[in-house]
């Protein structure tokens, strides 16, 4: 198996750019077109874990965020073989304390590179 293929590694930094820019605008739709379309999609997060897709979209939905900013640093995009992939990075806030990590698992699906499982946390 082949770790790291230059042309993966361009497919899944695009699509984890394009979950960045949908976050920081809440554009919920693009995030959850960039999750995978089912009952077994897990985020652990801070305040809890949501299983499915469809959980996973009514959480982001009740939300009221408007768009925020913050900085990405550290992030490490790892690829195995052509169909599957993590994503880790951390993340500042302006004005903020402490450090946010975030790791994504991808998996090439028929309709492009889908989400299969993230977890994210603060670190105080």
């Amino acid at each position: 198996m082949e770790i790291n293929i230059p042309e993966i590694v361009a497919e899944v930094t695009e699509a984890f750019m394009a979950y960045e820019k949908a976050l920081l605008a809440n554009d919920v739709d693009m995030i959850d077109e960039l999750f995978w379309n089912d009952d077994k999609t897990l985020r652990y997060g801070p305040n809890g874990t949501v299983v499915s897709h469809e959980a996973l979209s009514a959480f982001r939905r009740s939300r009221d965020i408007a768009p925020w900013v913050r900085a990405l640093k550290d992030t490490h995009i790892v690829t195995f073989g052509r169909n599957f992939a993590v994503a880790n990075t951390e993340s500042t806030r302006p004005g903020a304390d402490g450090i946010s990590r975030q790791s994504q698992t991808w998996v090439r699906m028929p309709k492009g590179w889908r989400i299969v499982s993230a977890h994210v946390s603060d670190q105080p």
